[in-house]
């Protein structure tokens, strides 16, 4: 992880030095992108009752961000390793507050919805991508918390932007408009502190042993551990924020929104909370790896038992088990990047396995298209299966590795 030694910017003696608290800007930052990023999940059913969208154009709109991000992660990576990671935050935070704006003009035109969409993916693309560097960047003499703050500062963002955006589409006049403004203010915040914070040190001005080795992204455990496993930790919020509150919605008559905000932000509660404990397990990343896969199997069980019996209950247990076992592969996932990566190369490692992840969040939507053939709790228990296979693989492939 790089050292910071940039000073004190001159523009204010007020700023956040490097290596004090900075790193909570960095974290504030990436919090503020990741509530833009879910603050969508709880209105899928808003849009469906009165903007009059089909449950197969809500899903789309879910999973557009995800198209948006891969350009985002791919790009905004590589460009902060170049240009430095507070540039590319001040850009993505810029787009993270445009693309609320032209999301509450949804409110006159459902059509903008799905711009909006893109634009939020690639701001969260850009601040992932980079936020994690940064964060590194700031936290010197810290580098073994900078996966566990990276990953609560993401999970904070993508609990409360969705209990935030479902109380108001619940409560609030003007929904559809009123949902959005808490995250624009909360982004330009961020781009204030941010712009106010040290830059941190270039990818370009790092090591000397700049471009030395193998890049991570071609290492061995990052191909064959690393990418195969990195799926399902989106897959599994997305199924908890997309897939199982619809499963009841019939059941709950004018309060879906309401429990479509109080459930989504479980699976983020959970993994933040989880995170403690997969700190603990850090060390031992193949053990931590196969736990959290082994969640993943209990986590969509019982998803898939919710779906098929209706119940309210069964169906808060799958979004904290699928929480759990987001946080648990999200700290598992950045601790391998962190360790495979050197300095000068960590944008684009942290991008290209941001990208992966992601893949994940594109299962509501063909979720929703297979469940017009197969049943839904089928569809669950075939990804279990698929998620025990995964576990089966990293474990042969670990076993092979030299200690």
């Amino acid at each position: 992880m790089t050292k910071s030694t940039t000073a004190a910017t001159p523009r204010s003696t007020a700023a956040p030095r490097a290596g004090g608290r900075a790193w909570l800007v960095a974290a504030f930052a990436m919090t503020a992108v990741g509530w833009g990023a879910n603050q969508f999940a709880p209105l899928l059913s808003l849009y469906e009752t009165r903007g009059g969208v089909s449950t197969a154009q809500a899903q789309g709109m879910f999973v557009l961000y995800a198209v948006g991000l891969v350009p985002g992660l791919l790009f905004g990576g590589p460009l902060s390793d170049r240009r430095g990671r507070r540039h590319m935050m001040l850009w993505a935070l810029a787009l993270s507050a445009a693309a609320s704006v032209v999301l509450a003009a949804g409110a006159w035109s459902t059509a903008v919805l799905y711009p909006g969409r893109l634009i939020a993916g690639v701001a969260s693309g850009a601040a992932f991508s980079c936020g994690t560097a940064w964060l590194g960047e700031l936290s010197a003499g810290a580098a073994g918390r900078v996966p566990r703050r990276a990953a609560v500062a993401m999970t904070a963002g993508f609990g409360l932007g969705p209990l935030a955006a479902g109380l108001l589409a619940q409560y609030a006049p003007a929904p559809l408009v009123a949902v959005y403004v808490p995250h624009i203010l909360l982004a330009v915040a961020a781009l204030v502190l941010a712009w106010r914070t040290p830059p941190g040190v270039p990818a370009a001005a790092g090591a000397a042993g700049a471009r030395r080795g193998t890049p991570a992204w071609r290492h061995r455990r990052f191909l064959l551990v690393v990418l195969p496993v990195a799926p399902w930790v989106f897959l599994t919020a997305a199924v908890a924020l997309a897939t199982l509150p619809g499963s009841v919605g019939d059941l709950l008559g004018d309060h879906v929104m309401l429990f479509s905000g109080l459930v989504t932000p479980l699976p983020a509660l959970a993994g933040v909370l989880v995170q403690s404990l997969a700190r603990r397990l850090h060390d031992r990343s193949r053990l931590l790896t196969l736990s959290s896969l082994a969640v993943v199997v209990a986590g969509l069980l019982i998803g898939a038992a919710a779906v098929g019996t209706s119940s309210i209950a069964l169906v808060v247990a799958g979004a904290l088990v699928l929480g759990a076992a987001y946080g648990a592969l999200m700290v598992s996932g950045l601790t391998e990047i962190q360790r495979l990566a050197e300095p000068e190369h960590l944008g684009r490692t942290v991008a290209i396995y941001q990208a992966a992840t992601y893949v994940g969040y594109l299962s509501p939507f063909f979720i929703a298209l297979l469940a017009r053939v197969v049943a839904l709790p089928h569809i669950l228990i075939a990804l279990a299966v698929l998620a025990a296979l995964t576990a089966l693989w990293t474990g042969a492939i670990t076993r092979t590795e030299p200690r």
